[in-house]
């Protein structure tokens, strides 16, 4: 095996929360694989599906819009699906595996991590330890699971999780998230991707001078970042790799 066959695969970047065409501009132009549009109306950063679909037209292809939901009914997620039929579905609330397949579409599937890795009653079902293997196998029809932290309502609320209390390996595509900035993103991929079969990352206000309100400047670094992270361990792998006899 040569060492570029043995390379890790890049970090795939979602920019979420996005509510203006700057912003989508911003982050296309920055080289992000998808923008996240919230669709959960207690959210600040909530937009109708119009204006959803308004966003997502600028988009070029190959870069995908995401919609976000929480506990919406299945006919209100089927009518914006109608209006942005490209989009890949998210669900961060208390949804179902059986929910999620009922849009009959792609989707991630958030898993909500205390924030010291423990909770008396969590969504995996276990007293202790959130059970993220457990939950993956549950929810194994996603496209990945989300990692965000388990704060009161729905969203990461900007907090991270405790990384290092994660399974050292779940049988799943994770999209790291959860408080991620410019100054975290690093470490949070070199502790994170080598758990998982590949690794994603999501951030929001991370790249915000205000709610709903991005900052080209920080996307550029959060997705700088991104790349040095992949850069980082793309020299630890080739470092390691024995070459073949000749």
């Amino acid at each position: 095996m040569s060492p570029q066959n043995s390379l890790p695969p890049r970090t795939r970047i979602k920019i979420c929360g996005l509510t203006r065409e700057e912003d989508v501009d911003a982050a296309v132009a920055a080289g992000a694989d998808a923008v996240g549009l919230v669709m959960y109306e207690a959210s600040p950063r909530y937009v109708t599906a119009e204006r959803a679909a308004e966003l997502a037209r600028r988009l070029p292809p190959f870069v995908t819009p995401v919609l976000l939901f929480v506990n919406a009914p299945t006919a209100t997620i089927l009518a914006a699906c109608a209006h942005i039929p490209s989009a890949l579905l998210q669900f961060h609330g208390d949804e179902t595996p059986e929910t999620c397949l009922q849009a009959g579409r792609p989707f991630m599937r958030a898993a909500r991590i205390p924030l010291g890795g423990h909770t008396a009653a969590d969504p995996g079902g276990s007293e202790g330890r959130f059970d993220l293997v457990k939950y993956a196998e549950d929810f194994k029809a996603a496209q990945a699971i989300l990692l965000d932290a388990h704060v009161e309502g729905y969203g990461g609320g900007g907090k991270t999780f405790n990384w290092s209390l994660l399974p050292p390996s779940v049988n799943a595509h994770l999209v790291l998230s959860g408080g991620l900035t410019p100054a975290n993103v690093i470490d949070g991929i070199l502790q994170v991707r080598p758990r998982c079969k590949t690794l994603a990352v999501d951030v929001s206000s991370g790249v915000e001078v205000s709610k709903g309100i991005k900052s080209a400047d920080k996307i550029n670094q959060f997705v700088a970042a991104v790349r040095a992270a992949d850069e980082q361990l793309a020299k630890t792998q080739t470092h390691h790799v024995r070459l073949p006899p000749t």
